[in-house]
């Protein structure tokens, strides 16, 4: 696992619609069971369900199981601090996490510079 502090070490997020629970674990450096009991702690993580419960996480889930993870892990919230925390970013609808930020400037130099050819 990746210590505390190498949350940018997390690798892009792919262009894909819908992200498998296994995909989703590699891609946050989270294992399969945390991501489910987050589920039951995290009212804003909502996967889609389908056959045999199968669940299917969209970008928005990624990037809001990051920021739960950088909540956790590195800024040193318990589970209650995080939901706190999370719900209050909701309410202020301006507020958008710095991980949110980090992949949406990413993703743009990406766009520069095939724009640029």
């Amino acid at each position: 696992m990746l210590e505390p502090s190498q949350n940018n070490e997390l690798p892009p997020i792919p262009g894909k619609r819908y992200f498998t629970i296994g995909e989703v674990s590699e891609l946050c450096d989270v294992k399969p069971h945390v991501l489910r009991y987050w589920e039951q702690e995290f009212p804003q993580l909502k996967p889609v369900k389908r056959r045999g419960n199968r669940r299917y996480y969209q970008r928005q889930d990624v990037l809001m199981i990051r920021e739960i993870r950088s909540l956790l892990y590195e800024q040193g919230y318990t589970i209650g601090g995080a939901r706190l925390q999370l719900s209050d970013v909701v309410k202020e609808g301006a507020v958008v996490p710095r991980e949110t930020l980090r992949v949406l400037r990413q993703e743009l130099e990406e766009i520069a510079e095939i724009l640029r050819f």
